[in-house]
């Protein structure tokens, strides 16, 4: 391949490439985008590219990005961007080196991940039931969030299910995850109960579209926007608003918080830890094993408040 005139051919020919070849989701896509964008501005600005940044560059680079005090994170988020745009240069010989290869990172900090208690769950659940502006919408409102607690599927995996996967009143719903890779997952009582008066409802109004020659839509969670179905950033509004109706900390309340919650809950329950794996669609156990802390934490927590010996003398 060609090497690339400039910065913008170099990154929109890397993002093709990861699109194609390593499968990678529109969120990954967008935020190599705006990372490697950033990088591509900082070179610039020092009449430097892609082709004539050294190490020394790259390093001067991330210590630019501390000193404007961003996370950590987005230190190691941003390096990591660099890394392998660079990796796709040597392996296309636009470069006859990687000069982030050698560079250390800032790591990431290590947070537990929040979770919600069981009554907390039940609480979102109960909200769901009751918010909406019609019958419709409370349905909706109530299979999406059974589904996200009966799955632990991640927020994206939810929104663009396909309704093929609910056809038939399954027991097992085809998640396709990160990278298009597929796993399967069992629905609970609950689960399927709320998808099959939400499907039906869902058929209903699609019927109606069709019948005024409007094409039918392909997704359990349809929507009238650019994507064709609900999107991660309405339902994260929504998932805030359960909270508030629920009486749950908004705070502690996210899509993926009710994913933490699934692992958890399944774990404390004595869950194998390689299921919760497959559940969750951790390619690395390491990933899944963080869900033990959060348990050891929480344990740790019950016995400091409720053991009598843990309690100061009065």
């Amino acid at each position: 391949m060609a090497r690339p005139r400039d910065n913008f051919q170099w990154i929109s020919t890397f993002l093709d490439a990861q699109a194609a070849e390593a499968g990678a989701s529109q969120n990954t896509l967008l935020a190599y985008g705006r990372d490697l964008k950033d990088l591509a501005g900082w070179l610039e600005h020092r009449t430097l590219d892609f082709l004539t940044a050294s190490q020394d560059d790259i390093e001067a680079y991330l210590i630019n990005c501390d000193a404007q005090g961003l996370a950590r994170s987005t230190r190691a988020r941003r390096l990591s961007a660099a890394k392998q745009i660079y990796r796709f240069a040597f392996e296309e010989g636009w470069r006859e080196d990687n000069p982030a290869i050698q560079i250390r990172g800032p790591g990431r900090e290590k947070r537990l991940p929040k979770t919600l208690e069981v009554i907390e769950v039940d609480r979102l659940l109960d909200a769901a039931r009751q918010t909406g502006r019609s019958t419709a919408d409370r349905l909706r409102n109530t299979c999406l969030m059974e589904l996200l607690y009966a799955t632990g599927m991640r927020v994206t995996e939810l929104v663009s299910l396909p309704v093929s996967a609910a056809r038939g009143d399954p027991r097992m719903l085809l998640i396709t995850g990160k990278g298009g890779k597929e796993r399967m997952v069992p629905l609970s009582p609950p689960a399927r109960e709320a998808l099959a008066v939400w499907l039906a409802a869902r058929d209903s109004t699609e019927a109606e579209r069709e019948a005024k020659g409007k094409p039918a839509s392909r997704f359990l969670f349809p929507s009238r926007g650019k994507s064709g179905h609900l999107t991660r950033h309405r339902f994260y509004l929504l998932i805030k608003e359960l909270a508030v109706t629920g009486g749950v900390s908004p705070d502690k309340v996210t899509p993926h918080t009710l994913r933490h919650a699934f692992a958890t809950h399944l774990l404390a329950n004595g869950a194998d830890l390689r299921a919760i794996q497959a559940l969750l669609g951790h390619a690395d156990i390491a990933t899944t094993e963080i869900y033990t802390h959060v348990l050891d934490a929480r344990l740790q927590e019950l016995v400091l408040q409720h053991h009598p010996l843990a309690k100061d003398a009065g």
